[in-house]
């Protein structure tokens, strides 16, 4: 399964950042071979307007089943969910403490965007 996590900075030492759209690094754990790839996330991180679309759009072209981040807005959120993309949110620890989290099954899926419940 293929994963993107938001990052501060480019190792999965670093810590997740709490923006989606507008974090700095989008760090790609491969759950078959167990392998991180970073990406930088500044053209979004610097936009005007719209980084959380732009970001998600970015994630559905990676190709991950999931994301796991701090916040995810409900722009983002809608364009994740229609492109079945999983989205975990909450984290403030390390990048691999969420995908050791993410591992160990102890992660809830979002129903919604965070702080809105949906019926």
């Amino acid at each position: 399964m293929k994963l993107i996590i938001t990052s501060e900075g480019p190792k999965p030492s670093d810590r997740v950042d709490p923006r989606f759209g507008r974090a700095r690094y989008f760090i790609q754990y491969d759950s078959e071979s167990e392998s991180f790839v970073s990406s930088d996330n500044s053209e979004q991180a610097e936009a005007a307007q719209g980084a959380g679309v732009q970001a998600a759009q970015k994630v559905i072209e990676f190709g991950a089943e999931a994301l796991l981040t701090g916040h995810c807005g409900p722009k983002a959120f809608d364009v994740l969910a229609a492109g079945g993309v999983k989205i975990y949110s909450g984290f403030e620890g390390t990048v691999l403490d969420a995908v050791n989290a993410w591992r160990n099954g102890d992660l809830e899926p979002l129903a919604a965007p965070d702080g809105i419940t949906r019926h």
